[in-house]
């Protein structure tokens, strides 16, 4: 085994579930190890394992490629045959396009409903730009859906999934309302067994506290 992710907090690290999912679809042979958020000794743990002091970080071997959607790509290319992005061209084109949407904007959502993974927030968190961003994102969704038929964004699991997949949490967590296929979409990515686990390690973390 020659591949390690660092991750943060398993019930509030968002960007460190989407390459965990990645991963684990691929297929890959990895070691998962968490460093806690919010420890005296957080920061002198990240700036130990990552150039950026944030994670997710990925280590194979000597090489250290930190950031989610980098991360991600590198798990692409590792393993071409997992699928990690759609084979059609331009589907392949929309899918990095709305990954790299969600890796770049949804403020309102990211501010106003932090990833938590334990508690029910219910009804929490609505202002105008996370209503705005949660529209946006229904929108994404229903369309890649109705274009690939499912049950994933782009019929299989991909990177887009992986990218969305914290935002599929926040919506439980928060009780948003959503559309009908979108919702069964969020069921759908639920029932993944990486979910389950990373959803049975917050658990745990949570009763560590």
């Amino acid at each position: 085994m020659t591949l390690t992710l660092y991750v943060g907090s398993k019930r509030y690290s968002s960007w460190s579930l989407r390459p965990y999912l990645a991963l684990v679809h691929a297929g890959a042979e990895f070691e998962t190890k968490v460093i806690k958020l919010d420890q005296k000794d957080t920061k002198a743990a990240l700036g130990a394992v990552s150039p950026s002091s944030r994670v997710p970080v990925l280590y194979d071997d000597d090489l250290v490629i930190f950031d989610s959607l980098a991360i991600c790509e590198y798990i692409a290319e590792l393993y071409p045959t997992a699928g990690l992005w759609p084979d059609d061209r331009g589907a392949r084109a929309r899918a990095r396009a709305i990954a790299a949407e969600m890796h770049s904007g949804f403020t309102g959502v990211r501010s106003q409903m932090p990833m938590e993974l334990v508690l029910d927030r219910s009804g929490e968190g609505r202002t105008p730009e996370s209503l705005a961003d949660i529209e946006r994102i229904q929108e994404v969704w229903r369309t890649a859906l109705a274009a690939s038929g499912g049950p994933f964004l782009f019929g299989t699991f991909t990177i887009a999934d992986a990218m969305y997949a914290p935002v599929t949490t926040r919506f439980r967590t928060y009780g948003v309302e959503l559309a009908p296929e979108n919702q069964a979409y969020v069921d759908r990515m639920h029932a993944l067994p990486a979910m389950k686990m990373w959803y049975a390690d917050a658990k745990l973390e949570a009763a560590s506290r």
